[in-house]
């Protein structure tokens, strides 16, 4: 979540207009320190037209862990302070799949999607939507911002280093699910952020999905590519039926229970989860580009290029690559 503010500045620049001259603008990330958090402060800091960004992240503290909902406290500061402009990062399991696995097929953000959303992950998001929306109302202007990062859950060293020699093709090759490469969510946001101060009477209140043009379909293609360029053993297995899948959940389900407490082995699946792998859910949309003048940042092959490099880099073979060495 970004939040954006004005204060009094000492310096001006020939390419900021005559009312930045007097004023700039200072950016606090919430979550700063998160995946996707610590891309967007890196592209902000390369604005000229900001003065300061400031970081917020959560700790281990217990002044910090006494809150149950942080969108809830992040809104609620914004209203006390007077914050004037809210962008906040939401996620597209907070459409969907809802319950009833119907598939959503290359929609876009004025889709009607009935149904309630099954994974806690999902009904969370949706729920912090709704208070950031309810809040917009009375005193901050926000705009969203809903990725499936390209990137996500893919980093740890260990997951790397321990990356299995077969991947098993789970979801059918028809299915689609969109993924956006992080730069590009990133840059998404800064300019969402930045036109939200310039156009609020056309920016405020809307909903922008995230996207660049990263392949929808066969996405167990794509996370072959990327770990066969960190580990060449890793090979593409066959398909797996849906049956077989739900059958090897339940059966662990009631191996759980028989051995309890003896054993807790961790679950590698849950039907909630696999059902919605199976199922299409996909948007295509140009929204943001309408309105704001966004553009991916970076391509396909940049993208698919930088993130086996980020794979390398968490399995310890380099370093991870900045965003700043690509510039808008």
């Amino acid at each position: 979540m970004i939040g954006s503010w004005q204060q009094p500045s000492l310096y001006s620049s020939t390419t900021k207009t005559s009312s930045e001259m007097d004023r700039a603008w200072v950016y606090l990330v919430t979550g700063g320190c998160g995946f996707i958090g610590e891309k967007i402060v890196e592209v902000l800091s390369q604005q000229d037209y900001i003065k300061e960004v400031r970081v917020f992240g959560s700790v281990a503290r217990e002044e910090v862990e006494k809150f149950t909902t942080g969108t809830e406290n992040v809104l609620r500061a914004c209203c006390i302070l007077n914050i004037p402009y809210v962008v906040y990062t939401s996620s597209i399991a907070a459409v969907g799949p809802n319950t009833l696995h119907e598939p959503m097929f290359r929609a876009n953000e004025d889709t009607k999607y009935s149904g309630e959303v099954e994974l806690p992950y999902g009904k969370t998001k949706a729920m912090a939507e709704k208070l950031v929306v309810e809040v917009s109302g009375k005193k901050v202007q926000k705009s969203m911002v809903a990725p499936a990062v390209l990137q996500h859950r893919m980093g740890r060293r260990e997951m790397v280093r321990k990356t299995p020699q077969l991947i098993s093709k789970r979801v059918p090759e028809n299915t689609e699910h969109n993924y956006t490469y992080v730069g590009n969510v990133a840059w998404m946001h800064v300019l969402a952020a930045r036109n939200l101060q310039l156009k609020p009477d056309l920016l405020a209140e809307q909903v922008c999905y995230s996207y660049d043009d990263t392949p929808t379909r066969k996405g167990f293609l794509i996370r072959h590519q990327l770990l066969s360029s960190v580990n060449p053993s890793v090979r593409l297995g066959s398909h797996i039926p849906y049956w077989k899948m739900w059958l090897m959940i339940q059966l662990h389900r009631i191996i759980r229970v028989i051995l309890y407490p003896f054993w807790k082995p961790q679950p590698f699946l849950n039907l909630s989860l696999l059902n919605t792998v199976v199922t299409t859910f996909s948007y295509e949309t140009d929204k943001a580009s309408r309105y704001f003048g966004y553009k991916p940042l970076f391509t396909w092959k940049e993208s698919k290029h930088r993130t086996a490099q980020w794979l390398e880099a968490a399995a310890g073979n380099l370093e991870q690559p900045q965003l700043h060495e690509k510039n808008s």
